[in-house]
């Protein structure tokens, strides 16, 4: 659910009612199956599809960060450079140059 809709302001309440179970018991599950709790995992996952987004289309860095679940574009550059070392237009630039 959460890869699939990162724009989505996602709680962990939210993934937990839909599968039928406490916030608790979804962390406690969620982290044993994935090595990390849902939230910092999603925030940790929204940059990926943010370097796709930068990548294979024109649409600015304020529209990709809106897509991916980011309220602004300095929030998804605050978030792509601590995953990804470099901010989403060096991003860009380098897979138009490369």
């Amino acid at each position: 659910m959460l890869q699939n809709n990162p724009a989505r302001p996602w709680t962990v309440a939210s993934p937990a009612a839909a599968t039928g179970v406490s916030r608790a018991a979804l962390t406690r599950r969620f982290t044993a199956l994935v090595g990390a709790p849902p939230m910092p995992f999603l925030a940790g996952w929204r940059p990926a599809p943010a370097a796709d987004l930068l990548r294979e289309s024109d649409a600015t860095i304020g529209a990709v960060a809106r897509l991916v679940g980011y309220g602004s574009s300095f929030a998804l550059s605050t978030a792509f450079k601590r995953v990804h070392g470099i901010s989403p237009q060096q991003h860009r630039i380098g897979a138009v140059a490369g």
